[in-house]
């Protein structure tokens, strides 16, 4: 049941205010007026310029982005948002790296020699000058995947300390099609790269190579090229301990196919990963193959800027959106280097630019305070956001909410808004009784199997026991039907993420679908501003027990 089932039948009957659980009444249309497209479209079309150089954090790119954000967050009226500044500072290291062009293979039937960027992709965590693979065993390990909760164990039995792993991307509900394995299609955290480089570090793993599929993965094998002998950032650890890989990275699947037939096997191994009581085991190969390191270690920033609450000060509710993207690479086909991220993620970005001038017009100011915090460095690993989270601004057992942005819809008005985390916790049912407001519904995810609760910036918020909601937009364009808004969805999926061609041209993107899903967030943030109710995770959620640790 809804936590404010009683109080929304109120608003049937008085719809121009919202009532909430207090004796404060505040106009429901109070701030909608202050949203506007062509506000929104004139941050996008700045932010995603060249000028820009795709916002890398270390760049020139970060410089002009962050004091962009400060100016237009004084210019709304937002208070700095940490102490007297308008930045956190978030120490990072650049870790560059130039692998070898080849990757020698070793095995009883012969040698075999892959080619760098075609048939894989590897980079390195670790600040060591020179990295190399000596003639190491290569194992097969299933998913890599260690889940008590699941009683599931890849590494059972298995030694894989100098060697490197072997793993399939995504859970194994998804590939057996099985629902009764983990969470069936929907991935898990478990299903995520990031996991498996993790873990595989635990287990002494020298490298770990993950078998890119398709599907599995979510996006073509184009966008893992993007990591070849590039840049990556990391937090900035140093003093403490961390067990990482030696090598990480992924083969594409016509790779992996000839690895197997080197090993005299065939892809049917893969699929006794999908079983319960699976054995991993050598695969009798063993790799070579060297890379060079350069590190920087340097600050990036997070931007923040706040509206101080009257009543509750020190309870906060937190937008976020990344500024960042991937900066100057690989030229594309028609020569562009600059991956201008006008999606990913101006948008959002721009998004919360709107979502402080909308807060901040309002004739009756939030009980709690509102803060609005544009992080770096999502796109290298939600470093921004996971560095305010292990060192908060505003303590996180007095953080209600993260309500959180990650592109916004361009293609017009849905009927629809996406929720992305399907019964996680509360605010989505606040979205869904906001949405029938407008005359809209939820909807879900079309494709839970990529796992996108654990790919945004909410997801450290989560980790923290903050309640946290993502959105995507909808599908089911007003006039069009849902066929066609999944369509264009899927035709930016292939041809524009993490691309230089997903820019921003104000003759095609329709920004009016954009300002009714802020508007509908705004609604959510406001909602909780003025209630006594604290939003909580639901039942069978796995951050509940972050969240009530926190409370302790």
């Amino acid at each position: 049941m809804l936590r404010f089932v009683s109080r929304y039948s109120l608003l049937l009957l008085f719809p121009a205010v919202i009532a909430c659980n207090n004796t404060t009444a505040v106009d429901e249309s109070d701030g909608l007026a202050a949203f506007s497209a062509d506000s929104l479209g004139k941050h996008i079309e700045e932010l995603s310029s060249d000028a820009y150089m795709g916002r890398k954090p270390f760049s020139e790119g970060e410089t002009k982005t962050i004091n962009y954000l400060e100016k237009q967050f004084a210019a709304t009226g937002l208070e700095p948002g940490n102490g007297g500044s308008y930045f956190q500072e978030v120490p990072m290291v650049k870790i560059t790296t130039k692998a070898a062009e080849t990757m020698q293979v070793q095995s009883p039937k012969g040698n075999l020699s892959l080619k760098g960027f075609d048939d894989y992709v590897i980079w390195t965590d670790k600040t060591d000058p020179a990295i190399a693979l000596n003639n190491d065993e290569l194992v097969f390990a299933g998913y890599g995947v260690v889940a008590p909760e699941y009683n599931w164990n890849d590494y059972e039995g298995l030694d894989v300390k100098g060697k490197v792993v072997l793993v399939l991307v995504n859970d194994p509900g998804f590939h057996a099609k099985d629902s009764t394995l983990f969470k069936g299609n929907t991935m898990t955290y478990y299903g995520r790269w990031t996991y498996k480089f993790e873990e595989a570090g635990r287990q002494g793993a020298k490298g770990c190579l993950i078998i890119h599929e398709r599907e599995g993965a979510s996006y073509p094998f184009s966008v893992v090229q993007n990591n070849w002998n590039g840049s990556r950032l990391r937090l900035d650890n140093r003093g403490k301990k961390e067990e990482l890989c030696d090598v990480i990275g992924w083969v594409s699947g016509p790779t992996a196919k000839k690895l197997l037939e080197a090993a005299g096997k065939d892809t049917t191994l893969l699929a006794t990963a999908d079983k319960k009581g699976f054995k991993g085991g050598s695969l009798g190969l063993t790799l070579s193959t060297s890379m060079t390191v350069a590190t920087e270690y340097n600050q990036s920033h997070n931007v923040i800027g706040k509206i101080t609450g009257s009543k509750h000060p020190d309870e906060t509710i937190v937008y976020t959106a990344h500024w960042d993207h991937l900066g100057i690479g690989k030229p594309d086909e028609t020569g562009d280097s600059i991956y201008n991220g006008a999606l990913d993620n101006a948008s959002a970005t721009s998004g919360l630019l709107e979502l402080a001038r909308a807060f901040k017009s309002m004739k009756t100011k939030p009980e709690r305070t509102i803060v609005f915090v544009s992080v770096t460095a999502e796109e290298q690993g939600l470093w921004g956001s996971a560095w305010y989270a292990q060192n908060p601004v505003y303590p996180v057992n007095k953080t209600l909410a993260n309500i959180n942005m990650d592109g916004l819809n361009w293609f017009g008005k849905t009927k629809d808004i996406v929720v992305v985390g399907k019964g996680q916790n509360d605010l989505e049912d606040y979205l869904k009784e906001e949405a029938a407001k407008q005359g809209r519904e939820i909807a879900f995810e079309l494709h839970p199997e990529a796992g996108s609760y654990y790919r945004s910036d909410h997801f450290n918020f989560a980790k923290a026991g903050v309640p946290a909601l993502y959105t995507s937009s909808g599908t089911d364009i007003e006039g069009k039907g849902k066929d066609y808004g999944k369509q264009l969805k899927d035709n930016y999926t292939s041809k524009n993420y993490h691309r230089p061609s997903d820019e921003y041209d104000p003759q095609i993107w329709k920004l009016d679908g954009a300002i009714a899903d802020l508007q509908l967030l705004f609604q959510v943030g406001k909602r909780i501003a003025f209630t006594d109710k604290w939003p909580g995770w639901k039942e069978g959620s796995e951050f509940k027990a972050a969240r009530e640790k926190s409370l302790q």
